[in-house]
């Protein structure tokens, strides 16, 4: 079993930066997908970042250029760095392992705890 510890997050202004982790067990023997999604309470589960099993990346139009999925195989960590942050960032941040198709939330199959975002004008 997957299993994904997200830490990070917090509160910041408009213009800042955050840097998202995911401690990824079974790392190596992960199939799919891995990546990040962001949910504002009553909205879909918004998928920003992904990558394939190949090292491919994959954006979501809105976070493209300001946001950069990262990976550290020793450490079986994935990040996402997030810089320029907006007030239209502000949301819970999710990890997600062992996805069929990037960005899709409902594909993917394990997922951490969920960390908040708020990011203030």
């Amino acid at each position: 079993q997957v299993q994904l510890v997200q830490s990070g997050g917090g509160s910041v202004q408009a213009g800042g930066s955050l840097r998202l982790s995911c401690a990824v067990s079974a790392y190596t023997y992960t199939p799919g997908c891995m990546g990040w999604f962001r949910q504002v309470t009553g909205e879909e589960r918004e998928g920003l970042a992904a990558m394939n099993i190949g090292g491919r990346r994959f954006y979501t139009e809105s976070v493209m250029g300001r946001f950069t999925l990262s990976r550290d195989n020793a450490k079986n960590i994935l990040y996402l760095q997030m810089d320029n942050l907006e007030p239209e960032d502000s949301a819970m941040y999710y990890c997600a392992a062992r996805g069929w198709v990037p960005l899709l939330a409902a594909k993917f199959n394990n997922w951490g705890q969920g960390t908040q975002v708020t990011v203030s004008s």
